[in-house]
């Protein structure tokens, strides 16, 4: 591409990133999305209770609970969460990260609750005690579905949970609610009694209503843990902990002073050792500053934007200063072809393909490590790795595309 394209294309993408960033316009807003450590929130720590659990069962019930509690925790509409496993001696615990979420009893019960439904019939002769029933067989592991509605008039008022049941449980239902027309069938939830409407008819189709006196929330609450699924193992919660706001905003300010004092200080030590050509660097810094910010806030529209934690912010500022290690390689090679002779605009040619091979090795070599620690890393090493990943590919445009269009340009 000829360099007035180039310079227009830079021109565009840079003033497309700076709208990203200061957004002039209410409806165009791309907030950074930041971690428990920066915004505040909630974290959990649950013991999983294995007394009960064969040891051979014991690594893949806790990823099972894992992920039935990752379940729980998207339904519920946390963004950002994080929940990730942990071993100390023979215990094994969960810990749950909910940036931006105060109430902390709210999640514990969102989280620690086993949601243990099953149906259970009145015994043959009929007692007024409903927990002498006895289970039919038919429990939440039969469940296709399970969401929110709203009863119409009456004693059916008010949000209630409409569940379906997969093939095999659409057949038990039918085979229970025939056999117990004229009677209770009893819902229990976590061996509480919560319903018993009485049958009218036999029920084909797999579907049904629990009512009960239940808030919206609740219900919402009991439709979540119903879809999640039962928990595999029992829990106990060691520690709830609210982290307020202020140490996050504490924590982002001084991010944010160390940022721009490693910005600063990369921007001057640039000027100073190379003169103009260091000028140039620094504008290309300062592209490359607004277009990382940019590509944490979107994704690109393509990835999830970024979650930053302090972790990732270091990431961030460590990047910084990468990003000028590709221009000091081209520097030193034009200095080193002009004392050869060489004329500028031959040199700065020669200057970029020589130091392209050490630059891309660099790197390249960079990013290996990063998805290393993004594969093999704890879920805070990598946010690290994230940032310092595009901070290497977005660095590697900056050089070999925006300072060598404006070099190109001047020296013209």
């Amino acid at each position: 591409m000829r360099p007035p394209f180039v310079l227009w294309f830079v021109a565009i993408v840079t003033l497309l990133a700076l709208l990203v960033n200061l957004p002039l316009s209410v409806g165009l807003q791309f907030p950074l999305k930041l971690g428990l450590d920066l915004q505040g929130g909630t974290q959990l720590t649950l013991l999983t209770q294995m007394d009960k659990i064969d040891p051979a069962q014991r690594e893949a019930a806790l990823e099972s609970a894992k992920e039935i509690i990752e379940r729980r925790v998207n339904l519920y509409g946390v963004s950002e969460a994080l929940v990730q496993t942990s071993r100390l001696g023979e215990q094994r615990r969960i810990i749950v990260e909910l940036p931006g979420l105060k109430d902390a009893s709210a999640a514990a019960n969102l989280v620690g609750k086993t949601a243990q439904l099953d149906f259970r019939q009145e015994p043959a002769t009929p007692s007024a005690d409903i927990s002498e029933a006895i289970p039919t067989g038919l429990t939440g592991a039969d469940l296709k579905k399970a969401q929110v509605t709203f009863g119409g008039s009456g004693k059916q008022a008010g949000p209630q949970v409409s569940i379906e049941f997969n093939e095999a449980g659409a057949q038990k239902f039918a085979e229970i609610t025939r056999a117990n027309v004229g009677k209770p069938l009893a819902i229990f939830l976590d061996d509480l009694p919560i319903s018993a409407p009485v049958v009218q008819q036999e029920i084909i189709g797999g579907n049904a209503v629990i009512t009960g006196q239940f808030s919206t929330e609740e219900a919402k609450n009991l439709a979540i843990q119903l879809n999640a699924g039962a928990l595999p193992v029992s829990i106990n919660i060691l520690e709830e902990r609210h982290i307020g706001p202020t140490l996050g905003q504490e924590s982002v300010n001084k991010s944010l002073i160390a940022g721009v004092i490693g910005l600063a200080v990369v921007m001057i030590y640039m000027v100073l050792y190379y003169g103009f050509l260091g000028a140039v660097a620094d504008a290309a810094l300062i592209i490359y500053t607004i277009l990382v910010l940019a590509i944490f806030r979107t994704g690109l529209f393509l990835i999830p934007p970024v979650t930053l934690t302090l972790a990732g912010v270091a990431g961030f500022i460590l990047s910084v200063g990468m990003a000028v290690d590709a221009n000091i390689l081209i520097f030193e090679r034009m200095k080193e072809e002009i004392r050869w002779g060489k004329g500028k605009a031959l040199a700065m040619e020669l200057g970029f393909k020589r130091a392209w091979t050490s630059i891309w090795a660099s790197n390249v070599s960079s990013l290996m490590t990063a998805a290393i620690l993004y594969g093999m890393g704890i879920p805070v090493v990598r946010g690290f790795a994230i940032t310092l990943a595009i901070g290497v590919l977005v660095s590697m445009f900056t050089a070999v595309v925006v300072t060598r269009t404006f070099l190109k340009l001047l020296i013209k």
